[in-house]
């Protein structure tokens, strides 16, 4: 749904209702930079990057390892389900209250609506904790994840947290599981209002209630609306991979909120872009202190344990890792992982199916490829943005990346 305001300066995008199309995405964008140049209140500072900025990094000539799913999203594990509502109003000097805002709310379901009081096994993993998620403490001491996880900015965790506890039990009323959501956050007040507290209760259930599988808007969307990383604007990003062990093939979907490092650390499938890619910087207000964070969300179909996810949670570090990130003093790395093969109930006692550990080696390098992967297009599908009081955060140049990869030799066709 897109709302806009009689002064043309308020958006309310649910992405969800754009069929999880990067086509509708273009569309909602292009049509908020007309309105917003018409009524003379926001011109975009790279036009030029506009045209390409959805774009996926494999559409780029990103060569990347490990075979995608479907997508190549989080939802390629089957029931899992993703909602976005994003948040852009206003242009110009920040007023606390009133904007410019830029932020907004996403939400992984493991089961999807229907199933989302199924707890499922789960372990979280902190890297480096300057940050929140909540219900982590009652994840790592029952080993399930009961309910969604929500990603937004870090003013607006304590909205989100009750929201989903009421939005829980009103949907099921029978049951507790809400009582301890999972709700994680990053810091979106360069470019947002973030005292403005503008996400609301209704942002929330419309975001849970609009989710759904297939594929997923990324970028400048949801909580990764007002972020930023290595010095370009970037967002929400995922992808997946499909394994094989001995027991079989099994999926694992990546999708991550990314706010992290700085230009000279970006690497792209190896190659330090961030040196190779200078310009562009970011028009600052007054000097950044802080480097950024990252939330990452694991989803698997395998059958696994509660500890063997809290391994598989901890590789997501080295995905961040093949972008460059370093995880700084100031950095909130916070990480989550979950399957869907939830144990079953016989006769009052729970019967679980697992993978050996030693057949696990494949999840673990595929969480690392889809890791990196996902941060990569949350830069790719990022578009520039200006926010309070004229920060400008530019997209990721795209020729300019293919260039530089061309130069180390490490561009490719676009990859199926």
């Amino acid at each position: 749904m897109i709302n806009l305001s009689k002064n043309f300066g308020a958006f309310t995008l649910d992405s969800n209702s754009l069929g999880g199309t990067r086509v509708a995405s273009t569309t909602f964008w292009a049509l908020q930079g007309l309105i917003l140049t018409l009524s003379g209140l926001y011109t975009f500072a790279v036009a030029a990057e506009m045209a390409t900025s959805l774009a996926r990094a494999r559409d780029l000539g990103v060569p990347f390892d490990g075979v995608p799913g479907e997508f190549n999203a989080i939802t390629d594990v089957a029931g899992v389900e993703v909602g976005h509502t994003t948040l852009v109003e206003g242009e110009g000097k920040l007023v606390v209250g009133k904007g410019p805002i830029r932020t907004g709310i996403t939400a992984i379901l493991p089961l999807g609506k229907s199933n989302n009081n199924t707890p499922v096994p789960a372990a979280a993993y902190s890297f480096n904790g300057n940050g929140e998620m909540t219900g982590c403490a009652w994840v790592e001491e029952s080993g399930f994840l009961a309910g969604p996880v929500l990603l937004t900015n870090t003013h607006s965790v304590g909205v989100a947290r009750d929201a989903v506890i009421e939005w829980g039990t009103k949907k099921f009323p029978e049951t507790d599981n809400f009582s301890l959501p999972v709700v994680g956050e990053t810091w979106d007040g360069e470019l947002n209002d973030i005292n403005g507290f503008h996400v609301k209760k209704e942002h929330v259930f419309r975001t849970l209630d609009g989710a759904k599988g297939g594929a997923v808007v990324e970028g400048n969307v949801g909580g990764g609306t007002g972020l930023r990383a290595f010095d370009f604007k970037a967002g929400i990003g995922t992808a997946s991979r499909i394994v094989g062990t001995a027991e079989g093939s099994f999926c694992v979907g990546v999708l991550v909120q990314a706010n992290l490092g700085r230009r000279e650390q970006l690497m792209v499938s190896g190659v330090p872009i961030g040196r190779e890619i200078t310009d562009f910087r970011p028009l600052l207000h007054e000097a950044v202190e802080k480097e950024g964070s990252i939330l990452v969300v694991v989803a698997t179909d395998a059958p696994l344990l509660p500890h063997q996810l809290k391994r598989v949670a901890k590789r997501a570090v080295l995905g961040m890792a093949r972008t460059g990130g370093i995880s700084t003093n100031s950095s909130g790395d916070l990480f989550i992982a979950f399957s869907t093969a939830a144990p079953t109930l016989v006769e009052g006692r729970q019967r679980w199916s697992t993978l050996r550990n030693e057949d696990i080696d494949p999840l673990l390098a595929a969480t690392v490829q889809a890791t990196e992967e996902a941060i990569i297009n949350s830069l790719a599908a990022a578009e520039t943005m200006r926010g309070v009081n004229g920060i400008t955060y530019y997209s990721l140049p795209h020729e300019r990346l293919a260039e530089a990869l061309r130069k180390y030799n490490r561009l490719v066709h676009k990859q199926q």
